[in-house]
């Protein structure tokens, strides 16, 4: 059986802001064929697969992962097709993991078009997301070099990690910070890090500038995360693209939530204990009568900041040039939208 109402937009361009600009402009045509690359795969699945697959691969996000590797392979040496390649095989991880997610947080809304759990339900959502995930491992084993596929298979079983832990600790405000930057490390660093690392590695590079980049990666997407959470309290759904308020509606204890049950009293705290052990909806509101909840969000921001600055530092054994400097300049982009944080 073939699917229903499974049309898709057709417009290959990737919807960029223009803060990313100058770092996506450095490899845009191999970007616009890693997009035309991830697209194709829907025509590697039976015809009654397809169309969701289609659904999924035709909502262009930002493709900052495959921009990543793409950017860290032309700082250490020449971009192949083996770039693309790669910086494909981590996007199909990245739209798997999205698929699940939404489910999970019951979203309706992922870039503007309806997530593929609210049209067709979280059934098959589960499938189509190993799909992808399958998809995925067996491009990964195309490569030579079996370090590869381990590394991309690593990385997909620690995002998987990642949200099972936070599963674990919802609701649960015994959860510390070196819990939380170790739960995001896993779900959301993990393929930043993969992205960059492999890059590298695919251009030659040594061990030691694998690592750095690696490192380079698993701090931006650690950062990019802190954002994520604070958009998530603060941000507006016509601004983000997809639903919010679903971390608190589930329980997820965020870094700016923790900064705010650090900063209460014990009688806020223990209010808050409350309705955790309950586990009744929290909203905004809740949290802004319980402490300074402006300064929560505002410290989970220097702390987005600060994390970004460290990453620069892994950059500097490679040699200037424009992709380097793409590098650079994603993180300050990212720094821009920690700096647009308010409360």
């Amino acid at each position: 059986m073939r699917t229903n109402n499974t049309k898709t937009p057709k417009d290959n361009s990737l919807h960029l802001p223009e803060g990313l600009l100058f770092s996506f402009e450095l490899v845009s045509e191999d970007l616009i064929k890693v997009d035309e690359f991830i697209r194709e795969q829907a025509k590697s699945f039976d015809p009654g697969v397809e169309g969701y697959v289609s659904y999924v691969c035709d909502i262009s996000g930002k493709r900052i992962r495959p921009a990543l590797a793409l950017l860290a392979g032309g700082s250490t040496g020449e971009i192949t097709n083996k770039h693309l390649e790669i910086g494909s095989v981590v996007e199909l991880v990245h739209l798997a993991t999205l698929i699940h997610d939404d489910i999970m947080d019951d979203a309706k809304i992922r870039r503007e078009m309806p997530t593929v759990s609210a049209k067709w339900g979280s059934s098959l959502s589960v499938l189509l997301g190993d799909c992808l995930f399958a998809r995925a491992l067996e491009l990964a084993t195309t490569f030579e070099d079996p370090e590869i596929c381990r590394s991309v298979a690593n990385a997909a079983s620690a995002v998987c990690q990642g949200e099972i832990l936070q599963s674990q600790r919802r609701f649960d405000l015994t959860l510390t910070r070196e819990e939380y930057f170790h739960m995001i490390k896993s779900k959301t660093g993990a393929l930043f890090a993969v992205s960059t690392e492999l890059g590298a590695r695919l251009s030659g590079a040594s061990k030691e500038i694998q690592n750095q980049l690696h490192d380079f990666g698993m701090k931006v997407g650690t950062a990019y995360q802190i954002y994520d959470d604070c958009v998530d309290l603060i941000g507006k759904e016509e601004n983000a693209g997809k639903t919010l308020g679903t971390d608190l509606t589930k329980g997820k204890l965020t870094l700016p939530v923790l900064n705010l049950i650090a900063s209460g009293t014990e009688t806020q705290r223990k209010k808050l204990n409350e309705r955790l052990l309950l586990k009744e909806p929290i909203d905004v509101n809740t949290l802004a009568g319980i402490a300074d909840y402006d300064g929560a969000i505002q410290r989970a921001v220097l702390t987005g900041k600060e994390i970004l600055s460290q990453a620069r530092e892994h950059l500097k054994d490679l040699e200037d040039s424009s992709h380097q400097k793409g590098l650079v300049h994603i993180t300050n982009y990212l720094e821009t939208l920690f700096d647009n944080c308010n409360c």
